[in-house]
């Protein structure tokens, strides 16, 4: 794929954009010599940082830029360049062939890849996935939109190794080759239809990721959702091995919730009883489902029934994903900050169903409606606080959906108001069903405030 002399082009300067700037600085790594040329359409003191070590290496780069005059080889689109802006359509006219730091990463790599995408859950699945297959003795290495970029990745792991990445709808939908092993598909509910245009090609380049499957690879898919469930019978149909998954039982040949409460996997026609559903230390519903998942894909992958059950058993929950984060005058604080659409909102109400509620809801939204969350927060009888620049789109829905709600200026008030309604044996959950470039740098940012607040709260009331 890369050759002596050749000219790319690394769109986007941040943490994937970087990282194959590097490796193809490297001749080691890359192993010729080529010419990098890096563009941004922004120029923030920390890019014009970056910046400068880039040029140190041996790069040209270019910040504040919307146009592109020379000709590529290939360009690396990074996952936050939109296919409508001027910067994209630029690198994609000046460049033969355009494609996403996923792509570029699995050329390159002799590994074996297990790829998890979805709406929601991706990341908890992924890094479970991994945690399975490291207690089976597998040398992986967890990538993609989390721990490392998978170029970086690519470095360190060997045929004899596994990649596990969580791949997103953008990076799939600049993707050719890119092969998994093993691919999952979690669920697929409206969300980045401001990056994707419409729902159809949203699905479609989630789909992307069973575009190359054989009889040897394994497609692991959410049969309960209705977004994921028609792709199982399309992909069997094509040949590819498929692996259904369900809470509601334990579908024939795959992975489910059976009898008594245990997750259940069929191998080879016999019905392996993994773990309870109570022992998992990850709460809700979306996260049982997510258990079966990562069951079902380490499994495949060759991981042992008593491997799966350790690992299912240890795994704690992730920061930003119902993180518990304290309790103040008996009321329990969770951050849920990642839930970035409504539809994982939704499902952190569910997993406080027995428990009177209060969510925060708000933040930059990504081109979704609210109505279906707004019901959700009505018939769990939940309590809502909106804040943020999506608050009166989110008040809007409440008040169609017959739900009351307090409005808050930004988060910090929110946790205030939410404070002042909940009593002893509560919950509240920041679950912002937004982005959140409103007020916060990402939804990691936003959440370790949060956690800073509850903190503050907890110190003030003690």
């Amino acid at each position: 794929m890369l050759k002596e002399g050749m000219d790319i082009l690394v769109v986007g300067l941040g943490t994937s954009g970087e990282a194959c700037a590097r490796y193809l600085l490297d001749t080691g790594s890359a192993g010729c010599s080529v010419r990098v040329t890096v563009v941004d359409g922004s120029e923030t003191e920390a890019l014009q940082a970056t910046a400068a070590d880039i040029r140190s290496l041996g790069a040209t780069v270019l910040l504040g830029v919307s146009d592109i005059a020379a000709e590529y080889d290939l360009a690396l689109m990074s996952p936050g360049i939109p296919p409508a802006s001027p910067l994209f359509r630029a690198a994609h006219r000046a460049s033969v062939e355009t494609i996403s730091e996923i792509e570029f990463a699995y050329r390159r790599s002799s590994a074996p890849w297990i790829a998890v995408t979805g709406t929601n859950g991706k990341t908890t699945v992924t890094s479970l996935i991994g945690q399975l297959l490291l207690g089976g003795g597998v040398a992986v290495r967890v990538a993609g939109n989390i721990g490392m970029p998978a170029i970086s990745a690519v470095a360190e792991t060997g045929p004899a190794g596994a990649i596990v990445a969580e791949v997103s709808s953008f990076q799939l939908a600049l993707t050719s080759q890119f092969h998994p092993r093993v691919a999952v598909l979690l669920n697929i509910t409206p969300d980045h239809l401001d990056w994707h245009g419409d729902m159809a090609t949203y699905t479609a380049d989630k789909a992307r990721v069973f575009a190359n499957l054989t009889q040897d690879d394994t497609a692991v898919v959410d049969v309960d959702d209705p977004g994921a469930a028609p792709f199982a019978d399309v992909i069997e149909s094509r040949g590819a091995r498929v692996v259904r998954t369900s809470v509601k039982s334990v579908p024939e040949g795959g992975v489910g919730v059976g009898a008594g409460g245990y997750i259940t996997a069929m191998v080879r026609g016999v019905a392996h009883r993994v773990v309870h559903r109570d022992a998992l230390r990850i709460r809700g519903a979306h996260n049982l489902a997510n258990a079966c998942a990562a069951t079902a894909a380490a499994l495949a992958f060759g991981v042992s029934v008593e491997d799966v059950r350790n690992g299912l058993e240890s795994f704690e929950p992730l920061a930003h994903r119902l993180e518990p984060v304290g309790i103040v005058e008996g009321v329990e604080y969770f951050n849920d900050s990642k839930a970035t659409n409504p539809g994982a909102a939704i499902k952190a109400l569910e997993s406080f169903s027995d428990r009177r509620t209060t969510v925060l809801l708000g933040g930059r939204n990504k081109g979704a409606s609210f109505d279906e969350l707004a019901w959700a927060v009505g018939g769990r009888r939940a309590r809502a606080v909106v804040f943020g620049e999506a608050a009166d789109e989110i008040a809007a829905a409440l008040v169609k959906a017959g739900v009351d709600y307090e409005a808050a200026t930004d988060l910090r008030s929110a946790v205030g108001i939410a404070h002042r309604m909940a009593s002893e044996g509560d919950v509240v959950v920041l679950s912002p069903a937004c982005a959140s470039f409103d007020e916060f740098a990402s939804y990691a940012d936003r959440g370790s405030r949060f956690k800073e607040m509850i903190a503050s709260l907890g110190r003030e009331v003690g």
